[in-house]
C-alpha cells in the first residue's frame, strides 16, 4: 500500500475558484485515496514550508523551557476552552490499553481574545499560532468542497457544519507536537511516543519534520508514511467516516519509539478539523448505518478514552 500524492495547485490557497474540470479531476484523486487508503498527501497546497517552519520554531522554544513556565498555560486550565494549552509528556494514552505516549502538546483550540499567551521570549507565539490555524482552516474548507463534490453531494452539506471553527461552539485545534529523545530501555513496557489510534472528527491536516508516523493498511499491517517536503498528509477521521456510511475510511496511525540509540527528536503539527459542537451527524446518503450524534457530545467521548474519564 502506497500514499497517493495530490497536486492541489489547481485549487490552492493563491487561487481563486477551479474550473469543473479541475474540480472533477481532483474529485477523482481525492475519492480514490479516501475511499481506497485513507491517507492523501496534498503538495502544491499554498502553505509554504516556510509557515510550517516558524510554527514548528516557535512551538519548541515553548517545549524546551522548564515545566514550570510550561504549567501556567496546561489544558483544562482555560476558561472558555477546556481543550486549549499545554498536554504535558505521558499525560495522554491515544491507545488507552498502553502507558501515556512519550510526546508533549500544544493545542491552539481557541482564539478568544480573553485566553492567555505565552510572552517574553515567545511574544510571537499567539501570533504564529493563530495565523497558521486560519491558514490550514481555508485549507481545509477547500478540501471539503472537493470531498462533497466526489461523493455527489451540496458542498453545504459539510460547509455549513464547520462555520464555528476557531470559535468555542467548535473543537477544531491546531496541534503542535513535541516528541524528546527517548532512551527505549527505560521506556514502560509497550509504550509508544504515540499509541495506536484513528482520528476523531472530519479530517486532519499533518505537517512532520520527518518520519515516524506509520499507517494501518487494510491488511492489518502498519507500513510508514514518509516525510515529503512542502507536502500535508492529510487522513479521514471518525465522524467522517460515519457521516459518509463507510465511503471514507478513517484508519489507525501511530508513532513507534526511534531504534536504541536514535536520540532524535521529532516535530508534527496536526490540524484537527471538527464540525461544530452543535452540529448533528448523520449518515449522508440517508441510511441509519450510525445512530445520529452531535460532534461535541462525540468530541467529549473520545476525550474521555485518551485522557481518563473524571
Amino acid at each position: 500500500m502506497n500514499i497517493p500524492v495530490v497536486d492541489f495547485g489547481a485549487y490552492s490557497l493563491s487561487e481563486g475558484d477551479v474550473t469543473d474540470e479541475q474540480m472533477r479531476h481532483l474529485s477523482r484523486e481525492l475519492k480514490a485515496a479516501f475511499t481506497e487508503v485513507g491517507f492523501v498527501f496534498l503538495k502544491s497546497t499554498g502553505i509554504s514550508q516556510e509557515e510550517v517552519d516558524r510554527v514548528m520554531d516557535v512551538s519548541k522554544k515553548f517545549f524546551l523551557q522548564p515545566d514550570e513556565l510550561k504549567q501556567p498555560f496546561s489544558r483544562k486550565s482555560f476558561a472558555n476552552n477546556a481543550n486549549h494549552g499545554w498536554v504535558s509528556l505521558e499525560t495522554e494514552r491515544l491507545n488507552p490499553r498502553r502507558p501515556g505516549d512519550l510526546k508533549e502538546a500544544f493545542n491552539t483550540a481557541s482564539l478568544h481574545p480573553d485566553i492567555k499567551w505565552p510572552s517574553g521570549d515567545l511574544a510571537d507565539f499567539q501570533e504564529i499560532q493563530t495565523s497558521f490555524f486560519l491558514r490550514c482552516k481555508e485549507l481545509s474548507l477547500r478540501v471539503m468542497r472537493v470531498m462533497a463534490h466526489s461523493l455527489g453531494l451540496d458542498p453545504e452539506v459539510l460547509l455549513s457544519a464547520h462555520r464555528l471553527m476557531g470559535t468555542d461552539k467548535n473543537g477544531t485545534t491546531l496541534r503542535s507536537l513535541y516528541y524528546p529523545p527517548v532512551d527505549s530501555d527505560k521506556a514502560k513496557e509497550g509504550q509508544l511516543r504515540c499509541g495506536e489510534h484513528s482520528d476523531y472528527g472530519t479530517i486532519t491536516l499533518l505537517f512532520q519534520s520527518s518520519g515516524g508516523l506509520q499507517v494501518g493498511s487494510r491488511s492489518g499491517e502498519f507500513i510508514c508514511a514518509p516525510s515529503i517536503p512542502e507536502a500535508v498528509l492529510i487522513n479521514i477521521a471518525d465522524l467522517l467516516q460515519r457521516w459518509t456510511s463507510d465511503q471514507f475510511i478513517s484508519v489507525v496511525h501511530r508513532v513507534l519509539l526511534p531504534p536504541a540509540g536514535d536520540s532524535r527528536t521529532r516535530q508534527s503539527v496536526a490540524f484537527f478539523v471538527q464540525p461544530d459542537d452543535e452540529a448533528l451527524i448523520t449518515c449522508c446518503d440517508g441510511s441509519n448505518k450510525y445512530p445520529a450524534v452531535t460532534a461535541g457530545d462525540y468530541l467529549i467521548e473520545r476525550f474521555s478514552e485518551s485522557y481518563g474519564r473524571t
